[in-house]
């Protein structure tokens, strides 16, 4: 577990792209439908109890929220998606500003997608991915909540959703967590430190 992640801070929130911090250093995105457990995820990686807001209106956070690891690495919390009761208008700005963050944005280095291992990818899950694998960029996927099923039923999601990743998943890794159990938290640190290029030689990220 490496303990830079305890130290992130919220530097501020964007409605559009043109509004986000200077594009320099490096960023990984959170992404996942609304009630996916996204901001739960985040504040338990990072060892904060809010951190990233958990809404009790999921959709509702249409804003990119950027926070500090260090003065190189941020995270990026990105809007909730999928939920059935946000308005067409509020959805294809959601559309807008997640196209153009993920293809023009320099600092980005890759995705955390977040999903409920009860309802692992959806139709809008396989979008962002898509668009991931557009704008060439590192993903992987937190299969959330892991603690709602047991370990039989949770490692057999784990291997159906790389199945149906087959070849083009394009590299992409898995694993479960759960922020209840506080379980996963060592493997995400591992890829987040790969990315962000803090990795020991020896070290390596999960499949």
């Amino acid at each position: 577990m490496n303990p830079l992640y305890h130290q992130a801070k919220f530097i501020s929130s964007a409605p559009r792209l043109k509004d986000a911090p200077p594009d320099q250093g490096m960023e990984i995105a959170f992404a996942g439908r609304s009630n996916a457990g996204k901001s739960s995820a985040i504040n338990t990686l990072v060892q904060q109890t809010a951190l990233a807001r958990v809404s009790k209106t999921p959709g509702r956070t249409q804003l990119l929220n950027f926070f500090s690891i260090d003065e190189q690495r941020r995270f990026v919390d990105l809007p909730g998606y999928g939920y059935a009761k946000v308005p067409e208008a509020m959805r294809q700005d959601w559309r807008v500003m997640i196209e153009s963050y993920l293809n023009h944005r320099a600092a980005l280095t890759g995705i955390v997608l977040v999903m409920d291992v009860r309802h692992p990818l959806t139709e809008f899950d396989w979008q962002m991915l898509e668009w991931g694998a557009a704008a060439n960029l590192r993903q992987h996927i937190l299969l959330t909540k892991s603690d709602k099923l047991n370990f039989g039923a949770a490692k057999n999601t784990l291997l159906q959703v790389r199945k149906q990743l087959g070849v083009s998943g394009g590299g992409i890794s898995v694993q479960l967590f759960s922020a209840l159990k506080k379980t996963g938290i060592d493997e995400i640190h591992t890829v987040l430190d790969h990315w962000f290029g803090l990795a020991q030689p020896e070290a390596t990220p999960p499949a």
